[in-house]
């Protein structure tokens, strides 16, 4: 790292079993960072933790990138509890990308169990080797995008281990972020024969993002083996690759995964959140805003009462609002039982 830190980011890796001959045969052995504040060693103290994923095509080693006249985020967090904005945690930074550019953080046989190895295995690993608070009152999960996805479903899914949430821009009313994707989709595959794996065949044959819809048939795909999987794991794309048609019964299991429409088979869980943060910017390529609000209104119509909730809409688009990221784990930090 070439920025200096007031706390200390430990470096490690994690062996995970359950990421052992992944469909996509991916490393099972993946890096894992975990950040103790200032005074962590000259104390005893347990301290509640943020877990922090990444959007898609995000990797580990990205969050050391750093972007002009901008700081990283592992050090522009390390400033919150550095400048006492806010009492110490312990920030988890975890590794779930995948040969397609990203795992969706769920459980699937196209790409692996991702969920499963977050919950089951990350979590514990760190509880075992940090003082951490092991309860889900001092637990919270944060992510952009992708990660902002995971951020929405993971607490929903686990309300056992997580209490608290911040999404950026997270996925979410896909009617609005996908649908679109899907039509440009359509078209790009025209140059592939309407064969997405004989583009992703040509993708790995070459110099990655060379060709002007790499990034969207990427995300297509990765999205495609996370939510609508062949029983073997094969990709089956939720529309017609030659008309762009919908296949109703693969989008619906994509619907089956939007946040917004999951929270009414997860209003309990939902309820009992101590803090949930949503921001998006208002001119996200992806209509993110509209999902923030969406989500942020379904919680609001199961009675999540309002003083857990921060919402905010601000002007940006999707991309450059690694800023915002220091802001929500603040807003955590003060939020999260000690």
């Amino acid at each position: 790292m070439t920025w200096e830190l007031a706390g200390q980011l430990h470096e490690a890796t994690i062996e995970s079993e359950l990421l052992r001959g992944n469909p996509l045969g991916d490393p099972h052995v993946r890096p894992l960072w975990v950040y103790t504040p200032p005074g962590y060693d000259e104390s005893d103290e347990r301290c509640p933790a943020i877990y922090v994923i990444q959007g898609y095509s995000g990797e580990l080693a990205m969050w050391g990138n750093k972007t002009p006249f901008r700081t990283p985020f592992p050090a522009t967090a390390d400033q919150v509890f550095a400048e006492g904005r806010a009492p110490g945690c312990i920030v988890v930074y975890v590794d779930a990308f995948t040969a397609y550019g990203g795992s969706q953080f769920v459980d699937s046989p196209g790409t692996g169990a991702y969920h499963s190895y977050l919950c089951n295995e990350v979590v514990p690993w760190v509880d075992a080797r940090f003082r951490t608070i092991p309860a889900a009152a001092s637990r919270a999960i944060s992510g952009k995008s992708s990660g902002g996805f995971g951020a929405m479903i993971t607490p929903m899914l686990r309300p056992d281990l997580f209490g608290a949430l911040a999404t950026h821009a997270g996925d979410a009313l896909y009617e609005y972020c996908y649908l679109h994707e899907f039509a440009k989709a359509a078209r790009a595959l025209r140059e592939y024969d309407h064969d997405i794996l004989a583009w992703w065949k040509q993708f790995r044959e070459r110099v990655a993002f060379t060709e002007d819809n790499d990034m969207l048939l990427l995300l297509i795909l990765g999205c495609t083996a996370a939510f609508s999987p062949g029983a073997d794991g094969t990709p089956q794309l939720p529309f017609d690759p030659r008309s762009g048609r919908l296949i109703p019964s693969l989008w619906e299991r994509w619907l089956d995964w939007d946040p917004v429409r999951m929270v009414e088979r997860h209003a309990d869980a939902l309820r009992n959140l101590s803090a949930v943060w949503i921001d998006a910017g208002t001119r996200d390529e992806w209509f993110l805003d509209l999902g923030a609000q969406a989500f942020r209104d379904e919680l609001a119509r199961i009675g999540l009462p309002d003083e857990r909730v921060h919402f905010e809409l601000f002007k940006a688009g999707h991309g450059g609002i690694d800023y915002r990221y220091p802001l929500a784990v603040e807003w955590l930090a003060h939020r999260l039982a000690r």
